[in-house]
């Protein structure tokens, strides 16, 4: 019995230590891919392009490539492709590796990598901008405005000049809106018109500012943001407020945007002037009703945000106040000071 476990689990060892060698037990090797580069393309926007090796068997093999993103967002991707496209913030740099799959039946062999990378641009430390903040907004007529602002970097000379360009899909555009701070740096933009699609989902902006000195070089910086987490949302529309009975009743209309009613939510503020008391009720549909105390007097406020049909915005502006009900211990102080004035003449 004994003399039988120790065959058993030779086997069992020799069929482990052969069966990662089954591709050079069969004469395949997988050779690495060639030409290896890296292209900045675009703002932020790297091409990645690489060449089969000219040794590698071809016969019956399935032949993709195993990439890998090492800097500065780690991601891992196979394609069949010898060219591959990724959008980026590249002012720390970009690195990334790739190699040969061979695929035949069940079996899968890889080559070694091939790495590559992008040195940061040049620039002194600290002279690139700080606390980038961006805000779109969605006019009546469906075209796309763009706001941001910024902070000067701490290391940055005083005669430094900020630029700020923007990207989205394949269009730039340089920003000629300026608002200086107290220093006369450029530290806001303005773009009252973009060519960014109101109707489209989670498409990304590309924001670039570079700067010129007369005595340090200026570090460009980058930051990608996601169309609809930087939309302000407009107000909602025709808001109506009434009362039936002991309930309160509001109505109305979505924001101005392309998206549909469904895709927006609603922050209603209801304040009771007579007993102070606030709440905030988060409704999703585009009326309320609500059972009140008929003898105060109130002021109601909605605003909006979308939620369903892509990433949440910035809410909106609250709506202009709106007064609904009397209170009642107000109308009887007015009918007593009316009697007694009554009564005094």
């Amino acid at each position: 019995m004994a003399s039988m476990t120790r065959v058993f689990l030779i086997l069992l060892w020799t069929t482990n230590m052969v069966q990662p060698n089954v591709p050079e037990a069969a004469g395949v090797q997988v050779f690495p891919p060639v030409n290896f580069t890296l292209t900045v393309s675009a703002l932020a926007q790297v091409l990645l392009h690489w060449k089969p090796n000219p040794n590698q068997e071809q016969k019956n093999y399935t032949i993709r490539y195993d990439v890998k993103i090492l800097s500065p967002v780690p991601e891992e991707y196979d394609t069949k492709k010898t060219h591959s496209i990724r959008t980026a913030a590249l002012h720390n740099g970009f690195s990334a590796r790739v190699r040969t799959l061979l695929l035949h039946n069940d079996l899968q062999m890889r080559s070694v990598w091939v790495k590559e990378k992008l040195l940061p641009p040049p620039g002194a430390a600290e002279t690139s901008v700080t606390n980038l903040s961006c805000v779109t907004r969605i006019s009546i007529s469906s075209n796309v405005s763009l706001h941001c602002t910024w902070l000067s970097g701490q290391g940055a000379p005083e005669d430094t000049e900020y630029f700020l360009f923007y990207r989205y899909e394949a269009y730039t555009e340089e920003c000629q809106d300026y608002i200086k701070d107290k220093w006369n740096r450029n530290t806001e933009c303005r773009f009252p018109v973009t060519r960014i699609h109101a109707e489209e989902v989670d498409n990304l902006i590309v924001i670039h500012i570079n700067g010129s000195s007369k005595y340090a070089a200026i570090k460009p910086f980058q930051q990608l943001f996601n169309q609809n987490a930087i939309e302000k949302v407009n107000v909602p529309r025709n808001v109506t407020v009434f009362l039936e009975q002991n309930d309160l009743l509001a109505t109305w209309e979505k924001p101005i945007s392309p998206f549909p009613k469904e895709c927006f939510e609603y922050e209603f503020y209801l304040f009771n002037l007579k007993s102070g008391n606030k709440q905030i009720l988060k409704i999703s549909s585009n009326d309320f009703r609500l059972r009140i105390d008929v003898t105060s007097r109130y002021s109601i406020q909605i605003r909006a945000n979308h939620h369903i049909c892509c990433v949440r915005g910035f809410w909106s502006d609250w709506s202009e106040i709106i007064y609904v009900g009397r209170n009642k211990l107000e109308n009887s102080i007015a009918w007593i000071l009316a009697v007694l004035c009554v009564f005094a003449c």
